[in-house]
């Protein structure tokens, strides 16, 4: 699918074209967002930049010259965006070929990121000047969509935390899977925070002789430190609240083996009295006692009674 953008009085406006696109149609965009593009608009656009689009493989190099790079079709730029997927955060690789008066993005999901960006351009509120503000537009408002997810897991992390350490009939298995998405939310946000730091450095470079868009680079570099130091707090309440769960599993675990040690040493005494009363020898006085039996059943109630006192009177039933 491709949805082509025009840049007009510097307000983004989607150009409403017929279907299929034509070569024309991509002349006339700046911007041309190419999600999930079929055989047919891969050629288009490879036709367009003269050279050929990059494959999901290429797309997800992680060493720096594969990422950020410049060649004759312009500058390639390929930025980690946080998307959603059945509940869980996943990483989606977006591929940039900014050129001098064209904008091209290929990706392979629906981001909610480009969702968002196209309503706030529908209703008039993001302004650009340049395809090259454009692309680092995007690339701030992926940053603050983080900020905004950060935030959410924040207030859901210090809800957990509060069951989990002032209420003591939480399900403890549960608060451990909440925690695991949790941590895999923060993980993937982190990489997309230590990903967008890259990219900014590498366009800091080429953007030398716009300092307007320097600035603006600038900006959103100190609002991914923020972010850092957020996400590394999350890291270390994550952990802390992992390891108090795994510590209140095991104090449960530890109480429930100090009440089966606790009944075997009170029921410990009656048995050795049975065990004495049950031997089947010839002379044993006991046995023609004519309150032999109760005598046994008290001693033996005598004998569990008393080891359940000294426990008690110790404050180990506690």
């Amino acid at each position: 699918m491709l949805r082509l953008f025009k840049i007009h009085h510097n307000l983004i406006h989607k150009l409403d074209c017929e279907s299929p696109v034509t070569p024309a149609d991509l002349q006339q965009a700046d911007w041309i967002d190419a999600q999930e593009p079929d055989e047919c608009e891969r050629d288009l656009l490879e036709h367009l930049i003269r050279d050929e689009l990059p494959e999901s493989d290429d797309m997800e190099e992680i060493e720096t010259s594969a990422r950020y790079f410049i060649d004759e079709s312009g500058l390639h730029l390929h930025s980690l965006f946080l998307s959603q997927t059945e509940g869980r955060h996943e990483t989606e690789t977006v591929a940039f070929i900014l050129q001098k008066k064209r904008l091209i993005t290929i990706r392979e999901a629906d981001i909610a990121d480009f969702r968002l960006f196209r309503m706030r351009a529908r209703h008039k509120m993001i302004s650009c000047q340049s395809v090259s503000e454009l692309m680092i537009t995007l690339l701030e408002h992926k940053i603050e969509n983080l900020a905004d997810i950060v935030e959410e897991l924040h207030s859901k992390l210090g809800d957990l935390s509060q069951d989990v350490l002032e209420n003591e009939n939480t399900d403890l298995q549960a608060a451990i899977s909440q925690l695991a998405k949790l941590e895999n939310s923060n993980g993937k946000i982190r990489l997309c925070l230590m990903d967008s730091m890259r990219e900014l450095s590498f366009l800091q470079r080429h953007l030398i002789k716009q300092p307007e868009l320097l600035e603006i680079c600038r900006k959103i570099m100190r609002d991914i430190d923020s972010l850092q130091s957020h996400t590394a707090f999350l890291f270390e309440k994550i952990n802390f609240l992992m390891d108090s769960i795994q510590g209140f599993i095991n104090i449960r675990q530890n109480q429930i083996i100090k009440i089966f040690s606790i009944a075997a040493v009170i029921f410990l005494p009656p048995t050795v009295v049975a065990s004495i009363y049950g031997m089947n020898f010839e002379f044993m006085p006991e046995l023609d006692w004519k309150y032999g039996y109760p005598t046994a059943i008290f001693i033996m109630i005598l004998s569990a009674i008393a080891p359940y006192l000294f426990f008690k009177h110790k404050g180990w039933l506690q």
